[in-house]
């Protein structure tokens, strides 16, 4: 009897901090105590691992047993520690060699049957282990596929508790092999395509040029214009994921335990659809010690928010932050957590209460449009880059059959203008014209002299502000991308401050 050491890791935010699991076996009155500022389902670990200990043919012995978790400034929670608990105990016990467990790290919630359940965050603690210079790390087999993403450190996928023990001791050796091996990905198939919209076809450039620079749009527009429908089919058209933004991603709908046991790799951008009802706290992330939300969840990929004017301002307005940032910076008693939000934000919604505004078909009242609108304020609508009207559909136009453009050739389009700009940036750290700043709008965004005097004339006139002149910009060297021209034209910048008046329209 006496003291041991195992390594386990737990999650804050999406942050993994390593803890060590300190067990002690000494004489004293008969007891199994816990510490090391522990949340409740991690103190109710005490009975899982008594019982799966029993279970799996090892009494734990009548001796004062002290369990720690270290550093103790460091919240644990989750049912993550069962199995390094157990192992700390029962190296504690002697029925481990001392240094069995010293460059291994372990992880796994336990049943009272011994069994290994799964647990949320895998993925991301396997990494940070690789990083860390960790050998092997012990997780349990249904989490044993997500653990293998991390290439290059050695998985053993246990079942039970016995198993884990007789390998520590030497008379099992499981297969462990680290997998080099790269993923298998899925086709992308979708029953949904833009050619299924008859119609909009300035709707369509509209939404390419955004999908093409990764910019920030909304529709406004009539009910039954077909906003939803255009929205919903940009997943059809967007670029491909490569494989660190697929892992990354991964990691974050790994630790809020939305993955896929049978096939944990997400190699499809996130399309997150929000309804109007959701609390700031779901949107952008929250809690006493705070979890991922639906901005973090879309990183990556598009975040949806249709009937925009429904949602209450005070919602709306905790995104413009992460807009900007393209992250979320969350402060709390226990300190400070930031959580990635680089999404693509497209909205929809009607310009007034019946939708039919401005026509004469509307019957709000000034009073009602103002306050309708004035749901969205203009630092909000400033962070939007293309504003488009779905104008009301004819009937010519519905009855057309096979016209306009569908999501093939869209999408080659877009990865064609994509590569121009990853080429563009290949000795700067960014993929995509909106990550510009104001160092490469300068560089890559010049304006000729007829150019500039239509930008002078727009600014003036459409009282842009220094943001939304900068967006322009971006826009213009998006469509210029399209267009394969490598200058700013006329014709190019002509269309991008086009993609600004509905909003002036409307809202001012």
């Amino acid at each position: 009897m006496g003291f041991y050491k195992v390594h386990s890791a737990t999650i804050l935010g999406l942050k993994v901090e390593f803890v060590q699991v300190e067990a002690d076996a000494g004489n004293g009155l008969p007891m199994f105590h816990m510490v090391g500022y522990l949340s409740s389902e991690v103190k109710e670990a005490a009975e899982r691992v008594r019982t799966a200990m029993r279970n799996a043919g090892y009494i734990m012995p009548a001796k004062k047993i002290v369990i720690n978790l270290s550093p103790a400034c460091v919240r644990k929670k989750g049912s993550v520690f069962d199995l390094p608990i157990a192992v700390a105990v029962l190296g504690a016990m002697g029925i481990f060699p001392e240094k069995a467990v010293e460059d291994i790290l372990l992880a796994g919630e336990l049943g009272l049957d011994g069994k290994l359940q799964p647990v949320e965050g895998i993925l991301p603690i396997v990494l940070e282990a690789k990083k860390a210079g960790f050998r092997c790390c012990v997780i349990p087999k249904s989490n044993e596929d997500e653990g293998r993403l991390a290439q290059g450190i050695q998985i053993f996928g246990a079942e039970t508790l016995e198993e884990v023990c007789r390998w520590l001791k030497g008379e099992y050796m499981p297969q462990m092999e680290k997998s080099d091996k790269e993923e298998a990905h899925g086709t992308e198939e979708w029953d949904i395509d833009y050619s299924d919209i008859q119609g909009q076809e300035a709707v369509k450039r509209a939404t390419m040029v955004a999908v093409a620079g990764g910019h920030n749009l909304l529709y406004v527009g009539p009910p039954g214009s077909g906003k939803t429908m255009l929205a919903k089919r940009i997943p059809t058209i967007l670029p491909p994921l490569d494989r660190e933004e697929s892992l990354e991603i991964t990691g974050i709908y790994s630790t809020a335990g939305l993955l896929k046991r049978e096939n944990p790799l997400i190699w499809k951008r996130p399309f997150r659809e929000v309804h109007h009802t959701v609390t700031r706290a779901a949107l952008i992330g929250g809690g006493r010690i705070p979890s991922p939300g639906e901005a973090t969840l879309a990183h990556g990929g598009v975040l949806f928010l249709d009937e925009l004017a429904e949602f209450p301002r005070g919602v709306l307005e905790v995104l413009r932050q992460p807009l900007e940032e393209k992250c979320i910076h969350l402060a709390r008693q226990q300190g400070a957590y930031i959580f990635p939000a680089d999404f693509m934000l497209v909205a929809a919604t009607n310009p007034c209460p019946c939708g039919m505004a401005p026509g004469p078909q509307c019957t709000c009242t000034p009073g009602q449009i103002r306050n309708y609108q004035g749901k969205l304020s203009q630092p909000f609508l400033d962070r939007i880059d293309i504003c488009m009207e779905a104008p009301k559909v004819e009937y010519e136009e519905l009855t057309g059959k096979g016209t306009g453009m569908d999501s093939r050739a869209m999408r080659e389009k877009v990865m064609l203008a994509r590569m121009r700009q990853m080429e563009r940036f290949r000795e700067e750290k960014l993929t995509k014209n909106v990550q510009m700043g104001q160092n490469e709008i300068e560089k890559y965004c010049h304006l000729g002299k007829e150019e500039e005097r239509m930008m002078r004339q727009a600014y003036e006139v459409m009282n842009l502000t220094v943001r939304s002149y900068h967006k322009v910009l971006k826009v213009a060297r998006t469509i210029a991308d399209l267009e394969e021209k490598e200058e700013i034209d006329l014709a190019t910048l002509r269309e991008a401050l086009g993609y600004r008046v509905m909003d002036k329209e409307y809202w001012g």
